[in-house]
């Protein structure tokens, strides 16, 4: 093969490699839009919900280790009684979770406990890991609510506090939001778990909660800013009793 014959081809393939490279930059960008949009939206559902007299209680919200977010869950209409959802969960940075709230690390849920309405009605969902056994146990993996972590109904309203043995033994409290209307709702049976693919999609790399939360892996996304100014406007510390 002659030397212009063997540039021909250099430039050819080169040529190629550059349109790929191209091509691969904005399927890149739309695979990250899902994961920024979700991150974003579960900023405004936390904005909402701590900003309403009828919504989270900020004494329970101050003394939990994590909030899972669940923006708009649908039941899936061709499994009766399943839903299935995805989300972000941040928690409070540090070995005892007494740091600043952290990086958003990607969520997934399934379940057939969620009480979804019929006709495709979609709803918020949010949970609070009020210990750090909970805190630890979902952040290694799925757990099974009611199973793997206890988990009851939250109360509801800016000044309600956790009462009854149920739901102050409990590992994580549920909430749902569904045409305007903020309830406790239990969650028993749904699973919840880190989305390794959703993280790497958020992130460019494969990176696990564990690392996102506690090793300060990756920077703070721009999509999360709204939902880590809220909780740190709100919660700033934690008061849970054993920190």
């Amino acid at each position: 093969m002659s030397n212009q014959q063997k540039l021909g081809r250099f430039a050819a393939v080169s040529v190629g490699v550059a349109m790929l490279a191209l091509l691969y930059q904005p399927i890149a960008k739309a695979d990250s839009s899902k994961e920024e949009a979700r991150v974003t939206d579960a900023g405004h559902v936390m904005k909402d919900l701590t900003t309403s007299s009828n919504g989270i209680p900020l004494g329970i919200l101050k003394k939990s280790e994590c909030v899972i977010v669940l923006p708009a869950v649908k039941k899936v209409g061709f499994i009766v009684g399943a839903s299935y959802g995805r989300g972000v969960m941040t928690c409070r940075t540090g070995s005892n979770f007494n740091g600043p709230w952290s990086a958003p690390t990607m969520m997934q849920s399934t379940g057939g406990s969620f009480g979804l309405q019929a006709g495709g009605q979609s709803t918020d969902f949010v949970v609070l890991v009020v210990n750090d056994a909970g805190a630890r146990a979902v952040l290694k993996g799925k757990v099974k609510l009611g199973g793997d972590a206890s988990v009851a109904a939250g109360p509801v309203g800016r000044t309600a506090e956790a009462s009854t043995n149920g739901v102050m033994s409990a590992e994580m409290l549920s909430y749902s939001r569904s045409q305007g209307v903020f309830a406790g709702v239990s969650l028993s049976g749904a699973t919840l778990g880190p989305d390794g693919g959703a993280n790497q999609n958020l992130y460019g790399k494969k990176v696990s909660a564990v690392d996102i939360v506690q090793k300060h892996a990756v920077p703070v996304p721009a999509s999360a800013h709204e939902l880590l100014a809220v909780l740190t406007a709100k919660s700033p510390s934690n008061h849970s009793k054993a920190k």
